[in-house]
């Protein structure tokens, strides 16, 4: 008796292991390092947003500082604060940039090669900043360095106009990216590398928008996909057709060929005759700015060859499978 209640008792304690081991199977890792993340759809309309952002500032910079300015959106990846922060150099220049009427606080960051080349351009000088400078920025290149920030976030603020109405403005300014904690290390920022070209110098600008931000905005992205899909009017379809009457479209007739070797193609001789892949009853292509819409036979009008049409081609009829 003894025994048969033994070997029950390891049953069941068998059974439990199995169990745990099952549910444990079952069990997913989760990272809080990284928290807050957005999905992929609205990454691809950040991204969209932003190269709308850096073709703007490119021709706005060029124009106030008088110098070719080339800027080239690198990347946009989602990181959290601590892997953004501990990737920056010691000593750079921070920008800490409100984001009213919303809670939350961006950071725009420049390396030093790429600030001191904008001073010096904003000096009167050829932007050629020394690379050997490292050091943290003066209260003058501070006061200097407001003009050109209010420049770009005005573009950027311009850029999310088609999201949101946002008034960006610099808090404050720093050179040492451990000393002030805007946000916590584990959550989640929208990381969009800049390239950017001036003078002799290249350097990268940063921005790290909290993903929380973008999170909180998320229905005003499916708004502007929305109005994007909105059709035109009646009347609006007869207005652009109206402006289009005076453009000029090129129209083409095509006979299809055929092959032929490439030693054929090596001996032909003027007067040689090419036979073409195509039957003297089958009619002919015409194709509109390279469309194929209509087809037809050639014929002579007025001493000139013409194209008269028959139909409308299969590939632009509605109920064609190439429609």
């Amino acid at each position: 008796m003894q025994e048969l209640l033994q070997e029950e008792v390891d049953t069941v304690v068998q059974d439990a292991k199995d169990a745990g081991s099952r549910k444990a199977s079952e069990v997913a890792d989760f990272d809080f390092g990284h928290l807050d993340r957005i999905p992929k759809s609205k990454v691809r309309a950040v991204h969209l947003l932003h190269e709308n952002f850096v073709r703007n500032l490119s021709s706005s910079l060029s124009a106030y500082l008088r110098s070719y300015v080339a800027l080239n959106l690198a990347s946009l990846e989602q990181v959290s604060y601590s892997e953004f922060i501990e990737g920056l150099d010691s000593p750079t220049c921070i920008a800490y940039i409100g984001l009213q009427p919303y809670e939350g606080t961006a950071v725009l960051e420049m390396n030093t090669g790429l600030m001191f080349a904008f001073l010096e351009l904003l000096l009167g000088s050829k932007g050629r900043a020394p690379s050997s400078v490292q050091r943290k920025i003066t209260e003058i290149e501070k006061t200097l360095l407001q003009t050109l920030l209010r420049i770009i976030l005005r573009d950027l603020g311009e850029a999310w106009k088609t999201v949101a109405e946002i008034s960006l403005s610099v808090q404050s300014l720093a050179s040492e990216p451990q000393l002030l904690q805007v946000l916590a290390p584990a959550e989640a920022v929208v990381l969009i590398a800049i390239e950017v070209h001036v003078g002799s110098t290249t350097g990268l600008m940063n921005l790290a928008i909290p993903s929380i931000f973008i999170k909180r905005l998320r229905h005003k992205f499916d708004d502007v996909r929305q109005v994007r899909r909105v059709e035109s009017t009646g009347h609006d379809q007869a207005h652009m057709a109206q402006l289009l009457q005076d453009a000029y479209v090129t129209f083409e007739a095509r006979i299809p060929g055929g092959a032929i070797r490439a030693q054929t193609l090596l001996n032909l001789e003027i007067g040689d005759v090419l036979v073409l892949d195509h039957d003297l009853g089958r009619p002919i292509n015409g194709f509109v700015n390279g469309c194929d819409k209509w087809l037809g036979r050639i014929v002579s009008s007025q001493e000139k060859l013409a194209f008269r049409l028959k139909e409308a081609s299969k590939t632009t009829m509605p109920n064609s499978d190439n429609a």
